[in-house]
């Protein structure tokens, strides 16, 4: 099929939130060798931005990726100030969006990958994000110019009651988490989207990676090829963190150490009871269908 006769995403609707502005996609100029990183949130976004990069830059250490790789969609700075930025990057682009596809600009030339976690692993690493926000996060949500809704508050004390209202409330109180899996999922087979999973990037990091260079077309430079798996490594990442966090790690109490946090799977399972948990199975099978939720669990399609 060529690309002519491919039926490309069509943007319906915009998001704003106390974090989202999905308009600035409206203004954005896509290169044709544009690569977008997209999530729900908490997926492993920072592992591909650092992937991504390392690839770009052929193993190169201490670069400020989270510069680089700025979250489109998020709100604060202003888009106008955020578009100039990117339009002056001479390397190629490496952005990020936690929007769903409908309320996303698609271009044919760019490409897409998404991310994707057990959403029980999601919200316990999103509990340790919102529970160390500080009053410099939260001003910069609640009180700078711009915000549509409610704003956000701090979280309640304990991970069990944020799980619960997390699953009842659809990602409560951050956006949904189903429609953002679903709307990726559905487009898994155009030919410039790749789904990648958690799961398997912990399993054989190397593997994926030179899989996602072989559907970026970046060529491996194997002189720089244990470099670029040393930067990648969580141990690296927690270690340099604060190239990677946004504003080196200022919206956490504790710093950029903080918001990159475990790196790991499973946690979950200590705390949630069988009954919570089939819970969150039952609602991932009502709302992604048999197949995505097994992926969303194993990472297997």
């Amino acid at each position: 099929m060529t690309p002519s006769q491919i039926t490309w995403p069509v943007k319906t609707r915009e998001l704003h939130s106390h974090h989202f502005d999905s308009t600035i996609w409206n203004d954005f100029k896509f290169r044709d060798d544009d690569i977008i990183i997209a999530t729900y949130a908490k997926a492993g976004t920072t592992w591909l931005q650092q992937i991504i990069s390392q690839l770009i830059f052929k193993g190169k250490g201490e670069l400020a990726v989270a510069e680089m790789s700025p979250w489109m969609d998020l709100r604060v700075p202003p888009k106008e100030i955020k578009l100039e930025e990117i339009e002056q990057q001479t390397h190629r682009r490496f952005l990020k969006t936690h929007l769903p596809v409908d309320a996303l600009v698609f271009s044919p030339s760019a490409k897409y990958l998404y991310i994707g976690r057990d959403g029980r692993d999601v919200v316990w690493s999103l509990y340790n994000h919102h529970r160390n926000a500080n009053d410099l996060w939260y001003q910069a949500l609640n009180e700078t110019p711009g915000r549509v809704g409610p704003p956000i508050s701090p979280p309640p004390g304990n991970r069990e009651e944020y799980f619960h209202d997390w699953l009842e409330k659809d990602g409560y109180p951050f956006w949904s988490f189903w429609e953002n899996i679903r709307t990726w999922w559905e487009i898994r087979n155009l030919p410039n989207v790749k789904l990648l999973h958690f799961s398997n990037l912990k399993a054989d990091m190397p593997g994926e990676i030179r899989r996602i260079a072989d559907f970026l077309d970046i060529p491996i430079d194997e002189g720089s090829w244990d470099n670029i798996i040393e930067h990648c490594s969580f141990d690296y990442m927690k270690e340099n963190a604060i190239e990677s966090v946004p504003l080196g790690g200022a919206f956490w109490d504790g710093g950029a150490t903080t918001f990159i946090n475990k790196g790991t799977n499973g946690r979950w399972q200590e705390i949630l009871s069988d009954k919570e948990s089939a819970a969150y199975e039952k609602r991932a099978l009502s709302e992604l269908g048999p197949e995505c939720s097994e992926w969303l669990l194993t990472g297997e399609k």
